[in-house]
């Protein structure tokens, strides 16, 4: 593949990141069909139904009701071949039903890495891995995990801090 179609793959996913920030789901809906091919095959467990551009279209809707300032800062976009990887970095604020959980008002960060595979200039193939953890422990439905600081506070005591190792590793 050319540098040149490597170069406009990857101007088609800052474009896709780009409007997913708007917020807008009717023009999400319309850039989904002009850069996604119809029956684009996704590899990543989705809360919906459906599937090909559908249901990217179904995921945008939902993520847009529970997170409708949702912005995707695109960290990293790397194109080989005929495919793009971008790594994004999402916040949002839980202002609508999300994933069964009524509005928290709480703000998520989340990381999210993505594979697409081009095909005639459009998406023909998605790979993703969402920090779904994440956004769960932020708004409350996992609990976190204490950080260093709280643990020694409330007295418990890590490795570093007793010496201890496990018997036989002296």
């Amino acid at each position: 593949m050319s540098t040149a179609q490597e170069t406009s793959n990857k101007a088609t996913v800052r474009r896709f990141d780009d409007v997913v920030s708007t917020g807008d789901a009717e023009v999400i809906s319309k850039t989904i069909d002009e850069l996604v091919e119809p029956d684009v095959l996704i590899h990543m467990p989705l809360p919906i139904q459906a599937t090909g551009a559908q249901a990217l279209k179904q995921v945008w809707a939902m993520l847009l009701r529970g997170l409708p300032d949702l912005h995707v800062a695109v960290e990293d976009v790397i194109a080989e071949g005929d495919k793009v990887v971008s790594r994004n970095t999402v916040t949002g604020t839980h202002q609508g039903e999300y994933r069964g959980l009524p509005p928290t008002g709480k703000s998520v960060t989340y990381n999210e890495i993505f594979i697409f595979r081009f095909a005639g200039g459009r998406i023909a193939e998605i790979w993703g891995v969402v920090d779904v953890f994440s956004q769960m422990q932020q708004l409350g439905v996992i609990p976190a995990l204490p950080s260093e600081p709280d643990r020694v506070r409330s007295g418990g005591q890590t490795r570093e801090e007793t010496d201890e190792r496990p018997s036989g590793h002296r």
